[in-house]
C-alpha cells in the first residue's frame, strides 16, 4: 500500500492531473471560441452549418465544415496560445548566444576534432 501511496504522490502524477483538468476546460473555451468564429464564416457564406450542403447531390457540407472548424480551431491555439507563449518565453527566458558564455569542453572538442582531421590516415 505504501508503494502505491508513494505513486500516486509523485509530483509529475499531480502535475498530470493538473495538466489533464485545465486542458479539459481550455478545450471547451477554445470550442466556444471555434464556434463564434464559424458563425461569423456561416454568415458570410448566409448558411450558419455547411452540413446540409450537397451541391450536385454529393454530400461534401459536412467535410467543409469539419475542415473550416480545424482552421479555425488551428488558428484560435496558434494565435491565442503559441504566439503568447513564444513571446513570453523569449522575454523571460533569454537564449544566451554569445560566444563568451559558450562552454569551454565544446572549444576544447572542436580543438581534438580538428587535430584529428590534420593527422595523416594510418
Amino acid at each position: 500500500m505504501k508503494g502505491f501511496k508513494d505513486f500516486v504522490m509523485r509530483g509529475n502524477l499531480v502535475e498530470l492531473a493538473v495538466a489533464f483538468v485545465i486542458a479539459g476546460a481550455f478545450g471547451e473555451v477554445v470550442k466556444k471560441m471555434v464556434d463564434v468564429i464559424m458563425g461569423i464564416v456561416g454568415k458570410a457564406g448566409d448558411q450558419p452549418d455547411f452540413n446540409a450542403w450537397k451541391p450536385a447531390g454529393l454530400p461534401v457540407g459536412a467535410f467543409i465544415t469539419a475542415l473550416i472548424a480545424f482552421l479555425v480551431l488551428a488558428a484560435v491555439v496558434y494565435f491565442f496560445v503559441v504566439k503568447p507563449y513564444e513571446a513570453a518565453k523569449a522575454r523571460l527566458f533569454p537564449a544566451e548566444t554569445d560566444a563568451d558564455t559558450q562552454d569551454p569542453n565544446t572549444e576544447l572538442l572542436k580543438e581534438i576534432r580538428d587535430s584529428l582531421r590534420a593527422r595523416p590516415n594510418l
